[in-house]
């Protein structure tokens, strides 16, 4: 009568589809939630409802409840003129309800550190897709295993994040999602594609199956954050959708990612991330030594003992992977000086610096730079991208 909108509610336990949640703070458990299961069974013979979710109190950064005497509330409107609701939304997703949460200056600034990074990411990715056309989308069997091990990656995100949703667990998807597109996507696969996607010609299939992925793995990512960043994932799904009126909280999380499994290859190149960890570290020594500026100024030469690790290695490009000019991989053990990481038993590395002359436009150090008389101070490759974009009547 009172709630016209609920009429015609029917619970699973009548034969309908509905499932009733009553979700207030844990005093509750011995007020409304008790005084309502004590009605409901004398008069039903069952509970009022199907899930009950309880959360903590919310205290300020210190632990002590908030009180107007001691001068530590914080208003919410005061965040959101301050912050943006998005921010406070993310900090309550963040938090681990079960127990009191605690607010404040300092874990505010911590939580706008945490949506900076996401934003930054969500927004490297639209600005990539710019150009990105659906039709010369790459099929997953022709993409290079870079894209393919990603994709493997976001199938196990998709897993962990729709479980975790499932379970109102929405600290797990803040913390997953951060340490994905944190980590594995900024700090890995971007850093090492930045040079396909910006330095490829337009025609190259690494480029295309490089685009290809970051939207699959953009139209994935909008949609997992969409019912925490409520307002930021709209407008960049605008963005990204500029032809689709639709807002993305009417889309349905994305779905059908077993296609992307492959336990082999994601084995393969979590071996191959671990040599990357030791040519890594190896180069910033050589950086905080003031012997090289840039990775590209390097070559490595990688020692590496064990022939089943050195069959791994043999048809991934590692000055790809490392972002470096070039590389050599050697077998056996490497000599007293070289760079070893304990925890990645024999491999080695020394860095040499890269032999040749600067490409003007990749920046890497390449013997084969002026081999192309019309672009003299760029590689070949960065020759034949600039003659394509020529010809497609783009300024470069």
């Amino acid at each position: 009568m009172h709630f016209p909108g609920l009429a015609g509610i029917k619970r699973k336990v009548d034969g309908g589809a509905d499932t009733v949640m009553y979700l207030e703070g844990s005093d509750q458990h011995r007020g409304w939630f008790h005084s309502s299961l004590l009605e409901s069974c004398g008069t039903r013979g069952r509970a009022p409802y199907d899930i009950v979710l309880t959360h903590g109190f919310t205290q300020d950064e210190h632990g002590r409840k908030m009180s107007k005497s001691l001068g530590n509330t914080i208003e919410p409107q005061a965040v959101i003129k301050e912050s943006g609701a998005d921010i406070l939304r993310l900090w309550v997703a963040a938090c681990d309800y079960t127990d009191d949460q605690r607010i404040g200056p300092e874990i505010l600034k911590n939580t706008v550190e945490t949506y900076r990074k996401l934003r930054n990411t969500v927004r490297w990715m639209l600005g990539t897709l710019h150009h990105f056309r659906p039709v010369d989308a790459v099929e997953l069997k022709d993409m290079p295993e870079l894209e393919r091990y990603m994709l493997h990656a976001l199938a196990d995100q998709a897993k962990i994040v729709r479980q975790a949703y499932t379970e109102f667990d929405y600290k797990t998807v803040v913390a997953t999602l951060s340490a994905f597109m944190n980590s594995e996507l900024s700090a890995f696969y971007f850093d090492i594609r930045k040079d396909t996607l910006y330095c490829d010609p337009p025609s190259s299939v690494a480029r295309k199956a490089a685009l290809t992925a970051i939207d699959i793995l953009c139209d994935a990512i909008l949609k997992w954050l969409a019912p925490i960043l409520s307002f930021t994932c709209d407008e960049a799904w605008g963005m990204y959708k500029p032809n689709d009126k639709a807002s993305v909280h009417l889309t349905l999380f994305p779905d059908g990612f077993g296609r992307f499994r492959d336990e082999p290859l994601a084995a393969k190149w979590e071996t191959i991330r671990d040599v990357r960890r030791v040519v890594t570290g190896a180069l910033e020594l050589e950086r905080a030594a003031k012997r090289i500026g840039s990775s590209l100024e390097a070559s490595p030469v990688i020692y590496v003992a064990d022939r089943n690790m050195l069959a791994t290695l043999f048809d991934v490009d590692l000055a790809e992977v490392c972002i470096t000019s070039g590389y050599e991989v050697q077998e056996g053990e490497a000599p007293a000086g070289a760079f070893r990481l304990d925890n990645v038993p024999g491999v080695g590395v020394v860095v040499e610096k890269a032999q040749g002359i600067k490409c003007a436009r990749s920046w890497k150090i390449l013997p084969t730079v002026g081999e192309d008389r019309e672009y003299p101070d760029v590689s070949p490759r960065d020759a034949r991208a600039l003659r394509e974009w020529k010809a497609l009547g783009v300024s470069v």
